[in-house]
């Protein structure tokens, strides 16, 4: 898409770092929260929000030719009931609101054919006076997942979110068909956040083994976290009472680090147990349970799993895994 990757190439030739999101959107409750916490992340002029719909290929297309040429024109002008659309304009509508940012927004409208159907990619790309962009993208793709991994692989975001899978529940279904969700949680190469009863206000409840992979993540997140003025609180589990000790010097190293950043930790935790069970338990009383990724590969990951993706897995609210894209 023309119009998409010229603003990225810009802003990369002008050693401008701007914090790119791409919100994935579905219709579903669930990915409205993960919009409106996008937002809040978001909100700055540095950063650029992305809404994605992923459709079959020639889904509600299959008059071809005129209609075609008009959604090329103009999107969101289409005067068709084409799958997505709608709840792209409901989330762009929400964003527009929630950024609060006054004064006029250009609008571009930009394509790149898809072999075998005949819309294609098109997005249209909202830029205010002051640099931020909102972008609406509707793409083509054999599945939801394989869109969403390959609109990354495009632009290269620095945290995708969605909402949790509505048939959140692996070991229900069968080796070869996980749901979006965990698919996207462990193939990503960026942060993942999964929207499940998101509720803001509640703060980030970081988790840390003291691992160099840890360290990084209670960086990132402390990012995150202040991008939305969200309070910081910490944990790391001991598996016995012998390593007691290790959990809460886990715990004051990452408060070292967050306070050398300039910020202030809230609560810290340095429970004795099950890490998943520990910090389910201790999660529910955060908006955000954080947690590095293992480092493992995606493959290893989804045969041998790990405790952030079992947390992922297993708990009630919402999840952020971390990347490092840089590492």
């Amino acid at each position: 898409m023309g119009g998409h990757s010229a603003a990225h190439e810009a802003d990369a030739a002008a050693g401008k770092k701007r914090f790119r999101i791409l919100v994935c959107i579905d219709g579903s409750e669930e990915s409205y929260r993960g919009l409106r916490y996008a937002a809040r992340l978001g909100g700055g002029v540095d950063a650029d929000i992305a809404l994605l719909y992923v459709r079959p290929v020639d889904q509600g297309m299959r008059t071809g030719g005129l209609q075609a040429r008009v959604v090329r024109e103009n999107m969101l002008n289409w005067g068709l009931e084409l799958p997505g659309i709608k709840h792209l304009e409901k989330g762009r509508d929400m964003l527009m609101r929630l950024t609060s940012m006054e004064g006029e927004w250009d609008e571009e409208s930009v394509h790149r054919d898809v072999e075998g159907d005949p819309l294609g990619d098109n997005a249209t790309v909202y830029t205010h006076h002051q640099g931020k962009k909102l972008i609406l993208e509707l793409k083509v793709a054999s599945d939801i997942a394989s869109g969403i991994l390959e609109q990354w692989e495009q632009f290269k975001y620095d945290l995708i979110v969605l909402g949790a899978s509505a048939n959140w529940a692996p070991m229900a279904l069968s080796l070869w068909d996980p749901a979006v969700a965990e698919k996207i949680a462990l193939y990503a190469p960026c942060s993942v956040l999964v929207a499940r009863e998101l509720e803001e206000g509640h703060g980030h409840l970081i988790c840390t083994d003291g691992s160099e992979r840890a360290k990084r993540a209670i960086e990132i997140d402390a990012n995150i976290a202040a991008r939305c003025n969200c309070s910081i609180s910490l944990i790391s589990v001991a598996l016995d009472e012998e390593s007691a000790s290790d959990a809460q010097e886990n715990v004051a190293e990452a408060r070292n680090i967050i306070q050398l950043m300039g910020f202030e930790v809230k609560n810290s935790y340095a429970p004795v147990g099950n890490p998943i069970d520990e910090i389910i338990e201790q999660g529910m009383n955060y908006s955000l349970i954080v947690m590095a990724d293992t480092g493992k590969s995606a493959l290893q990951r989804f045969f041998m799993g790990s405790v952030a993706v079992k947390v992922l897995e297993k708990a009630k609210n919402s999840v952020l895994i971390v990347r490092d894209v840089e590492s």
